[in-house]
C-alpha cells in the first residue's frame, strides 16, 4: 500500500468546523493492531450528526469519522486475522473515538472485528451496515417474546421511523419472520415503498401525537422504535400484555413521559438495543443470519453507492429526512 491515501477529515479549530477530503499518512493511524483496506462503509444517522458538527460525540480533532466498514486485512499483529481476510466492523466507538471507516485504510483493535460470513460479501455487509445490524437486533428482540415467554405468539409489530435506515430494514426482516408489520411514517409518498418492503399497514405518525391515557386498547405484540421522544408515551399505552418494545433511536428526542402502568399492569418490556457494544458472539450470530432474513436484491435496489464527494453532499439530506433507504460509501470511487 502507499503511505498516503484519501480520507474524509473533520476538524474544529477556533470554533470553525470543517469537513473535507484529504490525503493522510499511514503514520496517522495510531490505534489498533489490524490494518484494513476499506472496501465499503455506510452512511448512518450518527455519521450525519458527526459530519455536520461533531454531534457532541467527537471530542478530538482532526478526526476521520465513519462508524462502520468492511474490507480486507493488510497487516495484522493478531494471528486470528490473516492477510486478505475479509472483515466487518460496526460500533465499538470507531468513528467516534477511534479513526473510522470514511477512509481508504483504517487501523483498529482486532477485538472489534468479525470475519465476513461466507453467505455475504463486503458490499452486502455495508448495504446493511450499522443500521441493518441494529434492525436485526431489534427483530430478534421481538422474536424473543415467543422464546422467553414460552409460546406467546407475535402477530402485530409496529415500526416507527419506517423509511429510515434502521426502520426500513426492520420492516423487511420482521415481515420475513412472518409478522404483520405496521409502518409509521410522516411521508405519505413512501407508502408504496413501505409495502414493497413487506409492510401490511401504513400509519400516519400524527396518530401518536397528543395526550395519552395511562392505558389504551392493547394493539401491538411488539414495537421497534427508532425515533424515541414523545410518541413513545402513547405507544407504551397501546402495547398488549407481555409485549416487547425494542428501543434503538432518539431522532425524535431523548425524553419520554410515561408511567409505570404499562409495565406493572401489562408486563410490557422495554428492551434497549445497544448496537455499538454488542458482544462478538452476538455479532457473529446476527451476521450469519443475514443470508436467511435479507432480500439483498431488493435491498440493493434501495441502496445508493456514494463517493466521498457524494457523501458530503448527501449527509445533510439524511438529517433533514429527505433521504431514505441505504447509502453505501465506496472510498475508491
Amino acid at each position: 500500500m502507499s503511505d498516503k491515501f484519501k480520507a474524509v477529515v473533520i476538524d474544529n479549530q477556533n470554533e470553525k468546523f470543517t469537513r473535507e477530503i484529504k490525503e493522510i499518512n499511514k503514520s496517522d493511524l495510531k490505534d489498533g493492531n489490524v490494518l484494513v483496506k476499506v472496501d465499503y462503509s455506510s452512511l448512518n444517522y450518527k455519521d450525519a450528526l458527526i459530519l455536520n458538527n461533531g454531534g457532541k460525540i467527537v471530542r478530538k480533532f482532526p478526526f476521520v469519522p465513519g462508524i462502520d466498514f468492511s474490507g480486507k486485512v493488510v497487516e495484522s499483529e493478531d494471528s486470528k486475522y490473516k492477510k486478505d481476510e475479509e472483515v466487518i466492523l460496526t460500533g465499538f466507538r470507531v468513528g467516534e473515538v477511534y479513526f473510522g471507516g470514511f477512509s481508504q485504510y483504517v487501523k483498529v483493535d482486532s477485538n472489534f472485528l468479525i470475519k465476513t460470513p461466507k453467505e455475504i460479501d463486503n458490499q452486502k455487509a455495508m448495504m446493511l451496515g450499522t443500521a441493518g445490524f441494529t434492525a436485526l437486533q431489534c427483530a430478534f428482540a421481538i422474536k424473543a417474546r415467543e422464546e422467553l415467554l414460552l409460546g406467546e405468539k407475535v402477530k402485530d409489530v409496529l415500526v416507527t421511523g419506517s423509511t429510515g435506515g434502521v426502520g426500513s430494514i426492520a420492516v423487511m426482516v420482521l415481515s420475513k419472520m412472518g409478522y404483520n408489520v405496521h409502518a409509521v411514517t410522516g411521508k405519505k409518498d413512501k407508502n408504496d415503498y413501505l409495502k414493497s418492503l413487506g409492510a401490511k399497514n401504513i400509519i400516519d405518525r400524527k396518530e401518536f401525537e397528543g395526550e395519552s391515557k395511562l392505558l389504551e386498547k392493547g394493539i401491538w405484540d411488539g414495537v421497534v422504535d427508532t425515533v424515541g421522544g414523545a410518541a413513545l408515551t402513547k405507544i407504551f399505552a397501546q402495547v398488549k400484555p407481555n409485549g416487547i418494545v425494542a428501543a434503538c433511536g432518539n431522532a425524535g428526542g431523548i425524553k419520554i413521559n410515561t408511567t409505570v402502568m404499562p409495565f406493572i399492569i401489562r408486563g410490557v418490556k422495554l428492551w434497549g438495543i445497544d448496537s455499538s457494544g454488542a458482544s462478538i458472539k452476538r455479532r457473529e450470530f446476527i451476521w450469519q443470519e443475514t443470508g436467511k432474513l435479507i432480500d439483498f436484491d431488493k435491498l440493493k435496489s434501495l441502496t445508493k453507492e456514494l463517493s466521498f464527494n457524494d457523501l458530503l453532499d448527501t449527509y445533510p439530506k439524511l438529517l433533514k429526512g429527505e433521504f431514505f433507504g441505504r447509502a453505501v460509501v465506496n472510498p475508491n470511487k
